[in-house]
């Protein structure tokens, strides 16, 4: 395929995108950062010294337009479209009853005395 300017430039314009007001960025993706710290006799055949870039065979560019991204945080569901199932109830498990009836008992066996 022979992808033009004008390819990317119909592209765009599909989006609706403004290229004149809007910030339009290209990035790439498929890129791998080496991490790790080398010793001064490392291996260059094998090992990647920290910081060193590789582009992946399948890279890939990435256009993003930045003005249109929603950065509004989530907001909780209005009353309208709340959970139809209830408001949760606090239950007790099975372990907080047998250590209330334990103190009960245990506090029993003390007045007896």
């Amino acid at each position: 395929m022979n992808f033009t300017q004008d390819d990317l430039w119909n592209q765009i314009a599909t989006l609706g995108w403004d290229v004149r007001n809007d910030n339009i960025v290209i990035e790439i993706g498929g890129t791998q950062v080496s991490g790790i710290y080398q010793g001064e006799n490392y291996n260059k055949k094998w090992a990647a010294q920290y910081g060193d870039r590789k582009y992946n065979k399948d890279a890939f560019l990435v256009i993003k337009n930045l003005s249109r991204d929603d950065n509004t945080k989530s907001q909780p569901m209005d009353r309208e479209h709340a959970p139809h199932h209830g408001t949760p109830t606090t239950t007790k498990t099975a372990r907080d009853t047998s250590t209330k009836e334990a103190d009960a008992t245990d506090n029993s066996a003390n007045t007896t005395g």
